[in-house]
């Protein structure tokens, strides 16, 4: 799995039913750059008025479900039995994280993802309420940042990212970036201060979205 992230790689069921993984490497390629991410005004008072408590790697198993449960425009899931288990194994090794989402201690959105090296490769998030994956996002990214990470891969460019700074870049254009990032130092820190991440998410580039 790590092999192959660091190719620039990355698996996907073809149904929810079996154990059979495709592997996609898309030309072009969607990533969301960190040091241009737009995040919208309104957005960052959400963010800052603590509507949802927010951790990290707390609950991976948890947030892997709530990615694959139906929802609407999105009937069908692409995780599967081993997909789940692959991705759980690789959190216990200390690759993949989660951040949650929660209000009134309910699981209400999050995201997942590996990290190697410098670069974290997002995999799926979901929300049940307004904006819970769009903070848990807004999370990720200040962690990201803080943490010296250069890389945030998406798979795919998509209209909601678009709206983050997300874009499409060709796919030998990320693999050279890619090369370099996967043999940094691990980058991911599970401890950083409140204030800081706060702070860092205060810098975060506004825009009038």
């Amino acid at each position: 799995m790590l092999r192959a992230y660091a190719a620039g790689f990355f698996p996907m069921a073809d149904s929810a039913q079996g154990d059979e993984l495709a592997w996609y490497d898309p030309d072009p390629r969607g990533v969301l750059p960190l040091e241009t991410f737009h995040l919208p005004r309104r957005l960052m008072r959400t963010v800052l008025s603590d509507t949802f408590d927010v951790t990290v790697d707390q609950d991976f198993p948890g947030v892997m479900r709530g990615c694959a449960a139906p929802a609407p425009g999105r009937e069908e899931t692409w995780i599967n039995a081993e997909i789940f288990r692959l991705f759980c194994a690789l959190h216990d090794q200390g690759f993949a994280h989660s951040v949650e989402c929660r209000r009134d201690g309910r699981l209400v959105g999050g995201l997942y993802g590996v990290a190697l090296g410098g670069a974290f490769f997002g995999e799926s998030m979901f929300s049940r309420e307004r904006d819970a994956s769009k903070v848990a996002l807004v999370h990720l990214v200040a962690r990201l940042q803080i943490s010296g990470f250069i890389v945030l891969d998406t798979q795919f460019g998509t209209e909601h990212l678009a709206r983050f700074g997300g874009l499409e870049i060709p796919a030998a254009d990320y693999k050279a970036t890619l090369s370099g990032a996967v043999h940094m130092s691990p980058c991911w820190r599970s401890n950083i201060p409140q204030e800081e991440l706060r702070n860092t998410i205060r810098a975060l580039r506004g825009t009038a979205v």
